[in-house]
């Protein structure tokens, strides 16, 4: 098992911005904190691509529903809000499934 540490370059709480600048500098170390965890996540694709057997199973609309569920919760629970985060992760599914799609065909030689 791996456990992830993530660092997050200096930046001022939001609260305590004064300028654009220090908005835009919270920003943006956040971001790329964010493309670090997407990348691990892309990963996960690939190891799906791997794993399954039939391209089929690649589209799975319960486990889209159960993903999304999972995240509003623990939305709520974080203090993000839903308007954000369901559509936030509804458009990141569909593109990592589009991964895992070219990352099956990749891997299995079908096109």
């Amino acid at each position: 098992m791996i456990k992830t540490t993530l660092t997050v370059d200096e930046r001022l709480a939001p609260a305590d911005c004064q300028t654009m600048l220090d908005v835009r500098q919270g920003v943006d170390a956040l971001d790329r904190a964010l493309v670090a965890l997407l990348t691990e996540r892309q990963g996960y694709m690939d190891a799906a691509a791997r794993i399954k057997a039939d391209r089929s199973k690649v589209f799975d609309r319960a486990r889209i529903e159960d993903v999304v569920d999972k995240v509003k919760a623990a939305a709520r629970e974080a203090g993000l809000s839903e308007a954000i985060a369901e559509p936030v992760w509804r458009t990141l599914i569909d593109r990592c499934i589009a991964y895992e799609y070219d990352s099956w065909d990749r891997t299995k030689g079908e096109a």
